[in-house]
């Protein structure tokens, strides 16, 4: 895994520490643009990670630290997502299938960050469950079977765990 730093950090709030994964499409034509956006201080928005197409993994901010990666939304009656959370960007627009390469190396991500941070399978959300109608990411094309049957995340539909 390589690291580079995005300026677009701050700490946690509050004391909080992560207890959700938030998969998000970068709906971009490519990772190095949206390497781009996540560094840019003048978009004010970044992710923890960012996985290629090609299944590279980049870290642009520390786990410990608030990525701003999640914007207005709430699970399970709490707000702050982004203080609760940790944020992996997927380069792809939404309009294809995910990679083999890019769900083998999410895979890898999403056993060591739930194993360190003690995250179940039902704190892997989609962007879309914490911000239903705002957004759509990871989207139709996200396999998120795949990850049920390795105990990676819930089967769909999405929101039939919400509490």
């Amino acid at each position: 895994m390589d690291s580079l730093s995005s300026p677009n950090f701050g700490p946690r709030r509050n004391g909080l520490t992560p207890r959700l994964i938030v998969i998000h499409y970068t709906a971009m034509e490519n990772a190095e643009a949206a390497l781009t956006r996540l560094c840019d201080p003048q978009a004010e928005v970044s992710a923890h990670y960012l996985i290629s197409n090609h299944g590279r993994t980049l870290q642009l901010v520390a786990d410990e630290m608030r990525a701003w990666h999640a914007g207005a939304g709430e699970w399970a009656g709490q707000a702050d997502i982004n203080s609760r959370s940790i944020g992996i960007e997927l380069d792809n627009r939404g309009c294809h299938p995910f990679s083999e390469p890019q769900m083998a190396a999410l895979e890898t991500l999403l056993k060591r960050l739930m194993a360190r941070w003690d995250i179940p399978a039902a704190g892997v959300l989609g962007h879309s469950d914490i911000a239903p109608g705002r957004k759509s990411d990871p989207g139709p094309h996200f396999d998120w079977a795949r990850l049920a049957r390795q105990g990676l995340a819930l089967a769909t539909p999405r929101l039939r765990h919400k509490p």
